[in-house]
């Protein structure tokens, strides 16, 4: 019953936040006092409501109608529903009903003041810049302007991203069970803040899924794969730049016969990229480029990190390693999953 409460508020307060002309709220104190009591429901706000606008149609060419209409209620039924448990950190996940979009909370404050204040205006620049990134597109932010108990608590994620939904027409495939998902990054990096610092909210589940592996190969000509390493070179180059690691590479492989839908930009690997031995076709974004090496939680941890490490021997470890050598490392990785052919 209250989880069931939790998310009918969230859904609420997400769609509201995208209907609602934020630049008519005005803070006051009365409303942050009252604001304050709230346990589920909180009220959010678009930020950079313009810079979103102009990727999804300029850089993205994502139909605004259609993007309103994902986050509608239609009928009875909810905009959003409940993805389970997918993170590690906590994070709560939502699908639009269609499945076009994907709406993450983050709920830790470096990550969230993270993208806001350092990442957003850098990464919309490359987006523009680079229409043919593969770094997920994240459509829009809507946050917390108050502070309110239920945030505080962490019965309700106050900062969510919305972002592409790499799934989109799996449900309309007739071969839907033949399609396998990865979450991938370099496998001989130690994630040492998951054991030191287990969070409450993660399944046993969501830990045995944390060290995705990917035993097959990409065959690709060579051309193409000469294509795909000079834009991940590019993408990379730009998260090193701002000095982030823990991204990781995740990889959807579905059939080669089938031809789902997709939104926006029929960029080729949101599309599907088909393989040259005619069995498989691959869609691929980067994700999860929230943990920057100077913000102070990874700061924090790095000194006991350091210490576990000598005493536990565990190797190189993703929060205290520096941006360059997790790219390095990172590339090095996809590399190892192309196999080229003429």
């Amino acid at each position: 019953m209250g989880s069931n409460r939790r998310q009918s508020a969230l859904t609420k307060s997400i769609q509201s936040a995208l209907f609602r002309d934020s630049e008519t709220f005005k803070k006051t104190v009365t409303g942050q006092f009252l604001a304050f009591f709230s346990i589920f429901y909180i009220r959010l706000l678009r930020y950079g409501k313009d810079v979103f606008w102009k990727l999804r149609h300029e850089a993205w060419e994502i139909d605004e109608e259609e993007y309103k209409v994902s986050f509608q209620t239609q009928g009875k039924n909810s905009p959003l529903k409940p993805m389970g448990d997918l993170g590690y950190s906590g994070s709560t996940f939502f699908s639009t009903s269609n499945s076009k979009f994907l709406v993450k909370s983050l709920p830790r404050h470096f990550e969230h003041s993270f993208f806001r204040e350092d990442l957003l205006r850098p990464y919309c620049d490359h987006m523009r810049i680079y229409p043919d990134s593969l770094l997920v597109w994240i459509t829009d932010y809507v946050y917390a302007p108050y502070k309110t108990i239920g945030g505080l608590l962490r019965f309700i994620p106050a900062h969510h991203i919305i972002m592409e939904n790499l799934l989109y027409g799996k449900d309309e495939d007739p071969a839907a069970e033949q399609w396998e998902t990865f979450d991938l990054k370099p496998v001989d990096y130690f994630y040492p803040e998951r054991d030191l610092v287990p969070e409450p909210l993660v399944s046993e589940e969501t830990i045995h899924r944390l060290g995705d592996r990917f035993e097959d190969k990409i065959r690709l000509r060579r051309a193409d794969y000469e294509d795909l390493k000079r834009t991940l070179e590019i993408d990379t180059k730009f998260l090193q730049s701002a000095n982030t690691v823990d991204y990781s590479l995740f990889l959807v492989r579905f059939p080669a016969s089938s031809q789902p839908d997709v939104v926006g930009r029929k960029d080729p690997w949101r599309v599907g990229f088909s393989a040259v031995d005619g069995q498989w076709k691959y869609r691929l974004v980067l994700l999860d480029f929230f943990w920057a090496r100077h913000k102070f939680h990874a700061q924090a941890m790095t000194g006991m990190v350091q210490t576990f490490n000598v005493i536990g021997h565990q190797g190189p470890m993703t929060i205290t390693t520096t941006a360059r050598e997790y790219r390095q490392k990172f590339l090095a990785m996809v590399d190892g999953m192309i196999e080229t052919h003429p």
